[in-house]
C-alpha cells in the first residue's frame, strides 16, 4: 500500500450517473482483482473508496456512482491533467485456486466493477460465467469488458435489457448446467443475501465484496466494521472487502 499523486488521463460519464476515471501511475502498481483505492476529492477530509475496474500497468480505471456531494465533485472537478492524491491497493481482493475451473461471478449496481477485475484477471485461464444486474437499459455498462468470459446474462429490473429480474435469479436459474467451481460476487446487501440463501446447501465455495462506508481505508477507523457469524466483527477494509459468504452476517 503507497500514496502517490496521480495524474487523471480520463474522467467520463458511461451510464445513467456513473462515471470511469483513468489515471496514470509514475511506476506500474500491481493491483489484485477486487482490490480498491481511496481517492482524496479537494474541499472533503475524508477519502473516497472506490473499487479497481481495470488495473494496466501504470494505468488504473475506477468507476463510481453519483451519489452524494462528494462524487459529484469528483466528477467536476477531476478532468484530463489534473492531480489526485491516491491511497492503493486496498484489501484483499479476490483468489481462485488452480482447481476451481469454472467461475460464477454475480453482481449487481456498483458491484459489477471489482467483478470486472475478476473477469479480466481469470478470464485467459478459467470459464467465466457472468450475471450481472441493472436497474435498466440506461445503467448497462462494460459490457465489452463482461463479454471476455465463456458465457454471460444481463438482468434488468424492469425487464429493459436481457433477462427481467435479479442477476442471482438469472444465476440460479443457470446454476445446474453451469455447475460452478466457485461464485464471486459483489452488490447491495439484498443481493448478497439472497445469494447467501440460494446458494445454501449446495456446497460451492462463494466469496463476496462487501460495500461499507470506510473513513481511513487501512482498518484504523473502525467505521467499516461488519458482523461475523461467529460473533465477532471485522474490518471490511483491512480483512475485506472478500469474505467467504457464510463467514458474514448479511
Amino acid at each position: 500500500m503507497c500514496e502517490i499523486i496521480a495524474t487523471v488521463l480520463e474522467n467520463k460519464s458511461i451510464a445513467e450517473e456513473i462515471f470511469s476515471l483513468t489515471f496514470a501511475t509514475e511506476e506500474p502498481i500491481a493491483v489484485r482483482a477486487g482490490q480498491f483505492v481511496m481517492l482524496g476529492v479537494d474541499g472533503f477530509p475524508l477519502r473516497r473508496p472506490i473499487a479497481v475496474c481495470k488495473a494496466e500497468k501504470e494505468r488504473i480505471t475506477v468507476c463510481y456512482r453519483l451519489k452524494g456531494e462528494g462524487t459529484r465533485r469528483l466528477a467536476s472537478r477531476y478532468s484530463r491533467g489534473e492531480k489526485i492524491s491516491v491511497l492503493l491497493p486496498l484489501g484483499n481482493g479476490f483468489f481462485v485456486t488452480e482447481q476451481e475451473k469454472r467461475v460464477a461471478v454475480v453482481g449487481g449496481g456498483v458491484g459489477i466493477f471489482p467483478l470486472v477485475s475478476a473477469i479480466r484477471e481469470y478470464a485467459e485461464s478459467k470459464e467465466i460465467y457472468a450475471y450481472m444486474g441493472f436497474r435498466n437499459r440506461a445503467a448497462i455498462c462494460m459490457q465489452y469488458e463482461m463479454q471476455r468470459g465463456k458465457e454471460l446474462v444481463i438482468a434488468t429490473d424492469d425487464g429493459s435489457a436481457g433477462y427481467r429480474g435479479t442477476s442471482v435469479q438469472a444465476f440460479m436459474e443457470n446454476i445446474d448446467r453451469v455447475k460452478p467451481h466457485v461464485v464471486l460476487a459483489c452488490g447491495p446487501t439484498p443481493m448478497l443475501r439472497a445469494l447467501k440463501n440460494a446458494v445454501s446447501g449446495r456446497n460451492i465455495p462463494t466469496y463476496v465484496s462487501l460495500e461499507e462506508r470506510m473513513g481511513c481505508g487501512v482498518g484504523a477507523c473502525l467505521v467499516c466494521a461488519c458482523n461475523l457469524t461467529n460473533g465477532l466483527h471485522a474490518r471490511v477494509c483491512k480483512d475485506g472487502p472478500v469474505f467467504e459468504i457464510g463467514e458474514v452476517t448479511l
